[in-house]
This record gives C-alpha cells, sequence and structure tokens, in this order.
C-alpha cells in the first residue's frame, strides 16, 4: 500500500479513537493551495510539449464524458434510492465533478508503478470539475420553478479556489517551461508526495468524522458509494483507451470519472440547491467513495487500463 494511504487511515483511527490531534485550519488551506497549484504547474511544464490538434480533442471527450455523469446517475439515485430531487440531484452533481486529491494519490500511485502517463492530464482534472456541477444543479432546477441565481453560482463555479489554481498553476507551467521552474521545483515538485500525505492526514480526520453521517446516509447511499465508483471507472478505461490515451493516462481518467467532488461540489450545491441536504451527498462521497478509492479504487482503474490496453 502506498504510504500516503497509510496517513489517512491514521487520520481516521485518530478520529474514531477521540484522539485530540487536529491540523491547524490555516495548515489545512495552505496543503489544499499547495496541492492544486503543484498538480497544475506540473502538468503545465509538459504541456507545452504536447500537440494541441491531440490534446484539445481528448480534453473536450473527457468534459463531455463528466457532463453525462450526474445524468446516467441522478434515475438510479432518485428511482432506486428513493431520494428527493434535489438530494438525487445534489448527489449527481458531487459524482459528475471530481475529486483533485484522489487524483493527486493516482498519480501518486503510477509514479511509484513506473507507470507514464500523459503530462497534460491536469488539464482534464480542471476541465471536468465544473460541468458535471452545473449539469446537476440543472437536475435539480428541471420542473421546479425555482430560478437559478447564475451570477453568483458561476462566480463560485468558475473562478472558486480549485478551479482558478488548477487553471493557473496550468498557465505557470505552460509559460516558464522546465528552465523557468526550476528554481520553485524544489518546493512544488520535490515535496509533493509528503505534504500530500499531510493532506491526506486531515482528510482520514474529516472522514472519520464523517462517518456518523452515514447512519443518515442508509445502506442505499452506502451500497452507491461503493459500487459506483468500480462501474464508473471502467467506463473512464474503456473512453481512456477510446480516444488514444495511454495505459496510465486511462488509469488516471478512470480514477476522474470515479472520484467524488466533496470540496467544489458542496459549496457549488449549497448555493444553487440549498433544499438539499448536504450531509447525504458529503457523507457518501467522503465517507464511501473517497476512501474506496484511494485504498482499493485506484489499483483496480490501472488494472482496468492495463486489461483494455492489452498490456496485461
Amino acid at each position: 500500500m502506498d504510504p500516503v494511504v497509510l496517513f489517512f487511515a491514521l487520520g481516521v483511527i485518530a478520529k474514531l479513537a477521540k484522539s485530540d490531534l487536529r491540523m491547524p485550519e490555516a495548515l489545512y488551506e495552505s496543503l489544499s493551495i499547495f496541492l492544486l497549484l503543484a498538480i497544475g504547474i506540473k502538468g503545465g511544464v509538459e504541456l507545452a510539449k504536447a500537440p494541441v490538434a491531440q490534446v484539445l480533442p481528448q480534453a473536450a471527450a473527457a468534459t463531455a464524458l463528466g457532463i453525462a455523469v450526474p445524468f446516467a446517475l441522478f434515475p438510479v439515485l432518485a428511482r432506486l434510492g428513493r431520494l428527493a430531487r434535489p438530494d438525487a440531484a445534489s448527489i449527481a452533481a458531487h459524482y459528475g465533478s471530481i475529486s483533485i486529491v484522489t487524483f493527486a494519490v493516482g498519480t501518486s500511485f503510477l509514479a511509484r508503478n513506473n507507470v507514464a502517463a500523459e503530462s497534460y492530464m491536469p488539464l482534464f482534472a480542471a476541465l471536468m470539475e465544473s460541468p458535471g456541477i452545473i449539469a446537476g444543479i440543472l437536475l435539480a432546477r428541471i420542473g421546479s420553478g425555482r430560478r437559478i441565481a447564475w451570477g453568483p453560482l458561476a462566480h463560485e463555479v468558475f473562478v472558486g479556489k480549485s478551479v482558478l489554481l488548477l487553471i493557473g498553476g496550468l498557465a505557470i507551467g505552460a509559460i516558464a517551461g522546465p528552465d523557468g521552474i526550476g528554481p520553485i521545483k524544489p518546493l512544488f515538485l520535490d515535496l509533493f508526495k509528503g505534504l500530500l500525505a499531510l493532506f491526506l492526514l486531515e482528510m482520514g480526520l474529516v472522514a472519520g468524522g464523517r462517518l456518523g453521517d452515514l447512519k443518515r446516509a442508509g445502506v442505499f447511499l452506502i451500497v452507491f458509494g461503493l459500487a459506483v465508483p468500480p462501474v464508473l471507472g471502467l467506463v473512464g478505461a474503456l473512453f481512456g483507451h477510446a480516444i488514444g490515451l495511454s495505459v496510465g493516462g486511462s488509469a488516471l481518467l478512470a480514477t476522474l470519472v470515479a472520484s467524488a467532488s466533496y470540496i467544489a461540489a458542496p459549496t457549488a450545491m449549497r448555493i444553487a440547491v440549498p433544499e438539499a441536504n448536504p450531509a447525504l451527498s458529503i457523507g457518501v462521497a467522503l465517507g464511501v467513495t473517497f476512501p474506496f478509492n484511494i485504498t482499493l479504487g485506484v489499483p483496480l482503474y490501472l488494472h482496468y487500463a492495463r486489461w483494455i490496453g492489452g498490456a496485461g
């Protein structure tokens, strides 16, 4: 098991044991900013070398896949789960968006196993974060008669911290290039895995505190949170192979598609669909799907990609 995952387990255990372990809020915010910038910068440096004619169609296809996910999951949540329309749409939006921390764990896992991936995959992560949220909001509002405050929502979705830092990091890396990034490489690239481990320690503490929400979520959502990621991961791996990604790129696309947002989506849904119960969506996304993905999911998605790509 990747050591960074063990830090997550330590956080969960500390929370369940009612330890006084706490991460300062300022440190948590600093680590999240660092991770987003580091992922963006690393991708931007390599993005400058990538052929635009190849990258843009693939990125557009990946974005379209992210939009399709909420529409596919909404009927399952509304009919089989018998959830109210706002709750079903909110959960679908969380799964239509992506988890950048799960993506970071996937990147680290591929590097540890010497599996190369397209360097511009962080661009996919940036592009796939917002469209699924918008799709979920539309699902919640169709037929409800309520108006959407598009101004504040658009500002939150498109200029929110995660999207802004990812796109900003991509731009900085692409403009500066390998030589220009040299002076800050020790901070943003060499220390990445160690700081990711600290962030996952905090995520373990948060996830451990969310386990109580699962009681309110019910058995259906727990099963949903465990069963849906492998299915979405298989779809993502197949899709990645179809658009010409490598085995590593297909595995990362599968990781993105199978992940669920617990940062950007809750904020946006609180603004656009305030009647949805956040305990349900955050409980299943962070309390069930996130732990599954970083322990079992990421290796499974690499296995999918290798099997589909004929790499053994």
